[in-house]
């Protein structure tokens, strides 16, 4: 650091502790946020500690400074994790549309409160399902006014109890022949599940919703009264995630058949919940999905929304659209059973 200015050392001490954090960030996965709960927080920042370090490298190489070594070499050790925030397209091949389709939609009560200034986000959600028409449909944030806009032949729908009605919703073209709720204690949200059957076969989906962050950029300290409040409060819903994981995993163990989780988990692909749910399963997105795969909408690639297909399912097509009518943006996978 001899030969850098005053202006240059500050860079890079920042430029460390960036690195620092993302290589901590590595190892978050691995440890559950029960006993880590203070540390999980970096795994919502990862896609920022990846693009200031990218930054940082560029930064010293045009200054011909040794320094980029620091960067360059801490994203070479997590090359293999941080091609998970951004895929390259598959080369155009031609899909055999006999396949299954299954969507996964987080549609905020089809706008119930207005959140969105648009009266017709409503009729603008349904008409987008009708047109795309997938042949399973997992919606969280389902509110029940919209059943009789959503034609299937079968449907498990669980939602609150109280005068909200809302809840989750599978939808499905075949036949179900079992389903249930898993009830999250102390929360707002849920998971449910329903047995599908698809010709000679029978898979068990689930749809979960896990614990919400409640992040809502519009507002200052993401609506807490300080970054001390917010710190807390993210850190009881990891607590809650890791609760409710770990039912969803007890629960799928006791399934005859495939499964598929399908769901909104609140949280990155770089944490544990990621890891825990993807056991086992294919992430759709990274077996044929494109770019970031951004799935909420937020200022910087946030990846929260998923479909996990059981590892011996062939998946061969995924798509995310990128349609404003909710928080969330649509997913969907084309797979042979």
């Amino acid at each position: 650091m001899k030969n850098l200015s005053f202006v240059d050392k500050i860079l890079f001490i920042i430029n460390n502790l960036m690195a620092f954090s993302l290589v901590l960030s590595y190892f978050l996965p691995f440890f559950s946020p029960e006993k880590y709960e203070k540390i999980a927080i970096i795994s919502l920042a990862v896609p920022l500690l990846i693009f200031a370090n990218v930054a940082f490298a560029l930064f010293w190489m045009i200054k011909f400074k040794k320094q980029f070594i620091v960067s360059i070499l801490v994203l070479l050790i997590g090359f293999k994790y941080i091609n998970s925030l951004y895929k390259i397209a598959d080369e155009t091949v031609e899909i055999d549309n006999s396949g299954v389709t299954i969507m996964n939609y987080n549609v905020r009560m089809f706008n119930l409160y207005q959140w969105i200034d648009d009266k017709t986000i409503n009729s603008k959600i349904i008409s987008f399902i009708n047109t795309e028409n997938p042949d399973i449909l997992c919606l969280q944030e389902y509110h029940a006014s919209e059943k009789k806009n959503i034609a299937y032949t079968y449907n498990y729908i669980k939602t609150n109890q109280d005068r909200s009605k809302i809840g989750q919703a599978i939808f499905s073209k075949y036949k179900i022949i079992n389903s249930g709720s898993l009830n999250f204690e102390f929360s707002g949200n849920n998971a449910i599940f329903a047995d599908i059957v698809i010709k000679k076969d029978t898979i068990r989906v689930y749809n979960i919703h896990l614990e919400s962050l409640k992040i809502n950029p519009l507002k200052e300290n993401f609506g807490e009264k300080d970054s001390d409040h917010l710190r807390r409060r993210f850190e009881k819903a990891f607590k809650k995630q890791v609760a409710q994981t770990n039912l969803i995993l007890e629960h799928q163990k006791q399934s005859p058949y495939k499964t598929i989780i399908s769901g909104d988990f609140n949280n990155t692909q770089f944490s544990w919940v990621y890891r825990e749910m993807k056991k086992g399963k294919k992430d759709a997105f990274e077996e044929h999905g494109s770019g970031f795969g951004k799935t909420f909408n937020y200022p910087f690639p946030l990846r929260i929304d998923y479909l996990l297909i059981d590892e011996t399912i062939e998946i061969n097509q995924f798509k995310t659209y990128n349609i404003k009518f909710s928080d969330h943006f649509p997913i969907m996978a084309r797979m042979e059973l």
